[in-house]
């Protein structure tokens, strides 16, 4: 769990702690709490919270948090009102993602250096790490769709089974037998067989970039979660996959890049209030 204390659009404290993933609904939420009240003070207006799962971003309720199997139904904008006596707003992390890149730069850059600078309306972040998410902006505006499901693109079906399989860490425990971080490790170090293996990965990043223009045509791409880091190592599989890609004239105009804001879903979750 990450908490972070943001004034003047500026991230002056965190707090980083293990979640305690295998508790109890009270159990989790206790920790959550006591990480906020770290960082509490007089000064601050409102809490603005990003959760990998479904949301009524109205009311505020968190149905079904992956990897955290006792919140199933978690009332969270009341329960932490109640707490706390300041606004709270909820939304799902990949759009706080999202609202991060947006709101602090990357979002509004220009789709290609040799292209002449334009005013971007609609963007996609995708954070890659233990599964795939996506927040989408249009018009400059989130697009949450109902209970915050737009974006859920790892869903999608892919192959035999769909692109969260391929385009996320399990990618590589499940077909490999090792973590991301491992064959990170060995591709920096220069092993031909960790290398080929990113290669494999870019290219089912590619196809995921492809039904993402297929679907949003959006101006940027921005790359976000645990594998970002690792860029380099799959941008030309990926490259190569995307150019097949029948529009040529959107190739050449989307900005897809890794993110290089840090603590982008913090920063984007104290925006949505």
């Amino acid at each position: 769990m990450r908490v972070g204390l943001v004034s003047d659009n500026q991230l002056v404290k965190k707090d980083i702690r293990p979640c305690p993933a295998k508790g109890t609904k009270e159990e989790v939420l206790h920790q959550l709490e006591e990480q906020i009240a770290q960082l509490m003070n007089s000064e601050v207006t409102s809490i603005g919270v990003g959760v990998p799962s479904v949301v009524d971003c109205i009311k505020g309720i968190v149905y079904n948090v992956a990897n955290i199997p006792s919140w199933d139904e978690v009332h969270l904008k009341a329960l932490l009102e109640e707490r706390f006596g300041i606004p709270v707003q909820v939304n799902n992390d990949a759009n706080c993602f999202a609202l991060g890149v947006w709101n602090f730069g990357e979002g509004q850059e220009s789709g290609c250096s040799e292209l002449p600078l334009r005013s971007p309306k609609n963007m996609v972040g995708l954070t890659m790490g233990t599964g795939i998410g996506a927040g989408i902006i249009i018009d400059g505006h989130l697009y949450n769709g109902l209970n915050t499901c737009a974006g859920e693109i790892g869903s999608l079906p892919f192959k035999d089974a769909d692109y969260e399989f391929y385009c996320s860490s399990r990618f590589f425990t499940h077909c490999h037998g090792e973590t991301g971080k491992t064959f990170h490790e060995r591709a920096i170090a220069g092993d031909e067989h960790a290398k080929e293996v990113w290669r494999e990965f870019g290219s089912n990043v590619g196809e995921l970039i492809k039904a993402v223009m297929f679907t949003f045509a959006p101006d940027s791409i921005i790359i976000g979660g645990g594998i970002a880091s690792a860029f380099q190592l799959f941008e030309e599989s990926m490259k190569e996959t995307i150019a097949s890609f029948p529009y040529p004239a959107n190739v050449r105009e989307t900005r897809i890049a890794p993110s290089t804001l840090a603590d982008a879903a913090l920063l984007g979750a104290s925006t949505l209030i």
